[in-house]
């Protein structure tokens, strides 16, 4: 029993020390665990929590951000005269609102066949003050000689059109009422790929919606505005998410998960015209940058670089470039400058064809979006500092912006001429056509804007304008002549391609 006894007693000893040992440390660890990291599998730091997707932590989040945004966002109701919409602006309809019956040629003719008291399509909104201004997309207004807001609570008003612009899909409404629950903007630039973010809208009919997913990319440029829209323009710089959008989300609010407003819902990118994972909203920044000037001014003020330019990082522009050209530039980050517009600030800072442009005050611009987003929300007269290259050395030059007419300044809505006010611009009719056809007087209206007067009475590019208010129009100067300064309603007496003759009119703006 001795012998077995002094055989077990350098264990118990070791145990002895091996266990004093193990409290010493927890003892010196405990004791300095404010000046040195844990590095330990388990503990009880009030700052960590489990990564599981089950969190309460992250639960909580998107519970408190959805609180918050639900009852700042509406439905929109866009009510239309089905007899004088055009198949083209269907189309663009059907491609950001679905096609809910199954058939775009059922739907049209089912809209035909129902009753002007039922809406063409329906988007969302978002509030951003108490007293009623509501974001949206320009889409979800266009065409509209009524819009209806429903809140979350099923309470309805109709809004007031504040203003729209093409060029970003951006437009403001109003309604009379306050201390609504809005949703403050955020720092959109600050956003990081990988970040949490929620779209709350109207889906599919499915009122007061709420998705959740990543922020999957930024700075993206789809194409989307120049090709189904009349852009003339474009500022695409979408921040894409995984978070599902479907058709009813455009002009609903993609969130953080404070519930602040990063961006404004307007595509999504799909082979069936629904969700399959990519979907764009325009960053919060140019979106409140639109909201404000049309708020402020009436218009949007923008200023342009004043350049021509080739999209380095587009392989296949790059190469039909130097195809046409006869050139060999090499693909890359950047944008290479091939020419400038009248009145260009960007030239008279001293910038050259060839140069290529690599920064923005201190932005890196790597293809077209980057240079949208860095210009588009710049007003005439901003300062900006433009970094390029030319012959591969790196230069810098500050470049006064302008608008398209060459302005340092902005303007206000009364400020803006007659075929600015009403949307178009006129061309003078050749005397054998006027013969040919039978007319006496006559101009060709170009440039016609999307939303303008012009473009809402159903005139477009190649129109022939014969009066306006009773009087013959021969030229631009005649339309400028008989508008400047009228104020009312103004009758239009136009040509359509198929020399149909129309008398519509629109008040003076």
């Amino acid at each position: 029993m001795k012998s077995t006894l002094k055989k077990l007693l350098p264990f118990a000893v070791v145990g002895v020390i091996s266990g004093a040992t193990t409290v010493g440390t927890i003892q010196y660890f405990g004791h300095n665990s404010n000046n040195n990291e844990d590095q330990s599998y388990f503990t009880k730091s009030s700052n960590v929590s489990f990564a599981g997707m089950n969190s309460a932590a992250v639960g909580d989040d998107f519970v408190k951000a959805s609180k918050t945004t639900v009852p700042a966002v509406v439905t929109i109701k866009n009510y239309q005269n089905r007899s004088s919409s055009r198949a083209s602006e269907q189309d663009l309809f059907d491609f950001f609102f679905g096609d809910p019956f199954g058939g775009r040629g059922q739907q049209r003719q089912r809209q035909q066949q129902t009753p002007d008291n039922m809406p063409s399509g329906m988007g969302s909104g978002v509030i951003i003050s108490p007293d009623g201004y509501i974001i949206s997309n320009n889409h979800v207004v266009a065409g509209a000689n009524k819009l209806e807001v429903v809140l979350s609570n099923k309470k309805s008003y109709i809004a007031t059109l504040v203003g729209t612009d093409p060029n970003t899909d951006i437009s403001l409404l109003k309604i009379e009422e306050k201390g609504l629950p809005y949703l403050n903007f955020a720092n959109s630039d600050n956003i990081e790929v990988g970040q949490w973010v929620l779209a709350v809208g109207n889906p599919l009919g499915l009122n007061s919606t709420v998705t959740a997913g990543i922020v999957s990319a930024k700075g993206r440029g789809i194409g989307i505005l120049s090709s189904q829209g009349k852009a003339a323009n474009p500022i695409e710089s979408f921040i894409q998410t995984d978070a599902a959008i479907n058709p009813g989300n455009s002009g609903g609010a993609l969130v953080n998960t404070n519930g602040d407003l990063i961006g404004i819902n307007s595509a999504i990118q799909s082979t069936t015209g629904y969700y399959q994972g990519y979907g764009f909203a325009v960053p919060s920044n140019l979106a409140r940058k639109i909201v404000e000037d049309i708020k402020k001014f009436g218009i949007v003020q923008r200023g342009f670089l004043g350049v021509q330019s080739l999209d380095l990082s587009n392989d296949m522009q790059v190469a039909a470039y130097n195809q046409q050209k006869k050139t060999n530039i090499k693909s890359g980050a950047g944008i290479y400058v091939t020419g400038f517009g009248d009145n260009s600030g960007a030239e008279d800072a001293g910038l050259k064809v060839g140069d290529v442009i690599t920064k923005i005050d201190g932005t890196a611009i790597t293809d077209f979006a980057d240079l949208s987003m860095a210009i588009g929300s710049k007003r005439p007269g901003d300062k900006v500092q433009v970094v390029y290259l030319r012959n591969g050395k790196e230069n810098t030059t500050t470049v006064t912006l302008k608008d398209q007419k060459g302005g340092t300044s902005t303007r206000s809505k009364s400020e803006l001429t007659v075929t600015e006010k009403i949307g178009s611009d006129f061309e003078p009719l050749s005397d054998r056509f006027k013969t040919d056809y039978g007319l006496n007087s006559g101009v060709v209206a170009k440039n016609v804007a999307e939303g303008s007067e012009m473009a809402k009475i159903g005139i477009v590019d190649n129109y022939i304008v014969i009066e306006i208010n009773g009087k013959p129009v021969n030229s631009q100067k005649d339309v400028e002549k008989i508008l400047e300064k009228y104020q009312g309603n103004v009758q239009v007496k136009f040509v359509d391609e198929y020399g149909r003759i129309y008398t519509k009119g629109f008040k003076m703006p």
